[in-house]
């Protein structure tokens, strides 16, 4: 039997995602809220979870969905205010829940005060807050940098007679955290919030806090290496190497400040996404030693390649660069398509989904689940008429954007899916109905009872939430590996293919040990040295 007295709560701790806007609308008016929010917790922990994270939810003009901040420190009047957020952390905190918040410290909204002083002119006492340049001689931009979400990364402004820096939306500028004053002011940001008593951060792109100071041109990427991390493959930004609009060697020193902050909050946890060229790389610095970041993840698991050989090269790689740290790992979120789309071929769903929730919560760290993975909800089909995402429209129809994995939540099967009451922001999918919370909780071999069961027990099994991972080596893309805590092992086997598969066991301790049945898994039978599992199917031995 595991302490439940563990003060670092999050080692080994299972996030659950919650995008506001998708989640439950409580006052009927098409967009999920903080209220709603609260209205939810008791599902929340029925899920066996340990955490929250929450996405923004900030004051915003919302055209990237409240990753453009004008106003740090109040909530946005479509989501509640800050008495409700207030309340949530209250209820959370009495049902066992921590809250997590998103921070979006490398650029605000271009409608924040802080940007509307900055572009009057060049000696205000904000001038220099932003990445502001000269024009080339020929008046192009200063360099070579791409937006995220296309085009350019610089942006003219006629009262400057600059041109600041945006790495994604023109709307959303870049701060300049080599001025001292920023770093200062974002800290006292986050504080805010630590003081009204959230338990940790989730920091959005927080490789992108510097830029090169000497604005040198990204090196151009050959077509072989244009591989996508998080963007459309067919996007020019993945055309570059992004060696000087990100992940500066500068920013170690304020991750260093932040953690050191942090520190005075007990039980407090900071957790990074990484977007570089080298993520598995940059994580591990990000998290080294004691005094940056306590863990942080990546888009590795969030891309279309679906192998045994491909996740174990991933876990391993980073294993042996994190040297003892803590990895995070998810396998989606609110900005990729959905795993069982993603992963899928469009057949036993179910079983998929229960393999791949199983497999997350199998691997060593910290584990972020997206709200709908629980029900194995797939990737919506929307049309382009229908669309909010400003990367989608942009990019349509070879990349749809990332609306498809954000449709409201279906609660049961009323005309908004139980939802709300009226018109949802995004369309409900058909296709998602009969996947409700209410069906589903009548059936005992669902995704979302299944879900519910491996994570409660989970929370009691040392050797997943604190043990070490070792992979045994294993054919027909199936996964083996072994974590072990405390003189325990467990031995987990996963079949990553839509068909049965088999193999030989050449690990006595595996021959050895006991199987034990999870609920509703689609599970594997071990006959003399050869091991069947079922298509999709899971084995997990002590």
């Amino acid at each position: 039997m595991i302490s439940e007295k563990n003060e670092n709560w999050w080692q080994g701790g299972v996030i659950y995602q919650v995008y506001p806007r998708s989640l439950y609308d409580s006052n009927n008016d098409g967009i999920g809220d903080i209220p709603g929010i609260i209205a939810k917790i008791p599902y929340i922990a029925s899920l066996g979870v340990d955490a929250i994270w929450v996405s923004p939810f900030f004051k915003s003009p919302m055209k990237d969905f409240g990753y453009d901040i004008s106003d740090y420190r109040d909530i946005d009047p479509q989501f509640g205010t800050l008495a409700d957020f207030d309340a949530l952390i209250a209820t959370a905190h009495q049902a066992g829940i921590k809250v997590i918040i998103d921070q979006v410290l490398s650029h605000t909204s271009d409608q924040h005060q802080w940007f509307l002083d900055s572009q009057q002119d060049r000696h205000n006492p904000k001038a220099d807050w932003y990445v502001w340049a000269d024009a080339a001689a020929d008046g192009s931009p200063p360099n070579n940098w791409l937006s995220i979400f296309g085009g350019g990364a610089w942006t003219w402004d006629a009262r400057r007679g600059q041109y600041f820096l945006h790495n994604f939306l023109d709307s959303q500028p870049d701060l300049n955290f080599h001025n001292p004053a920023v770093r200062a002011q974002m800290l006292t940001e986050v504080e805010f919030w630590l003081q009204r008593g959230v338990d940790g951060l989730r920091l959005d792109a927080i490789n992108f806090c510097f830029h090169d100071k000497q604005l040198r041109d990204n090196p151009a990427k050959p077509p072989a290496e244009r591989q996508g991390r998080g963007f459309s493959e067919d996007n020019p930004y993945a055309f570059q190497y992004h060696y000087f609009n990100n992940t500066q060697d500068e920013n170690i020193g304020f991750l260093e400040d932040l953690r050191a902050l942090l520190d005075r909050y007990p039980g407090s946890v900071s957790l990074g996404e990484i977007s570089s060229e080298d993520s598995l790389a940059t994580m591990a610095e990000y998290t080294q030693g004691e005094h940056r970041l306590h863990s942080a993840y990546s888009f590795e698991l969030l891309v279309d390649d679906f192998s045994a050989d491909y996740i174990q090269h991933t876990v391993e790689t980073l294993e042996q660069k994190i040297n003892g740290g803590l990895p995070c790992w998810a396998v989606g979120n609110h900005d990729v398509r959905r795993v069982v789309s993603r992963w899928g071929n469009g057949d036993n769903n179910a079983q998929l989904a229960k393999m791949v929730n199983t497999l997350l919560g199998s691997l060593r760290g910290i584990i972020c689940s997206y709200q709908g993975e629980e029900l194995g909800l797939t990737e919506a089909t929307l049309k382009r008429e229908q669309l909010q995402d400003p990367y989608g429209i942009a990019f349509w129809p070879n990349f749809k954007g990332r609306d498809g994995c954000r449709t409201p939540i279906p609660w049961n099967d009323a005309e908004q899916a139980g939802f709300s009451l009226t018109k949802p922001w995004l369309p409900i999918a058909d296709e998602h109905r009969v996947l409700s919370v209410a069906a589903q909780d009548q059936d005992p071999q669902s995704v979302l009872n299944h879900y519910r069961q491996f994570f409660n027990w989970r929370k009691h099994q040392g050797c997943l939430k604190y043990g070490t991972i070792a992979f045994i080596s294993t054919a027909n893309n199936v996964l083996c590996f072994k974590r072990s805590w405390q003189g325990e092992d467990l031995f987990l086997c996963f079949n990553l293919n839509p068909t049965a598969a088999n193999i030989e066991v050449n690990d006595q301790q595996l021959l050895d040990a006991k199987s034990i049945a999870i609920h509703g898994l689609n599970g594997a039978v071990l006959n003399n040295t050869t091991l069947s599992l079922p298509g999709f199917g899971v084995y997990i031995a002590k």
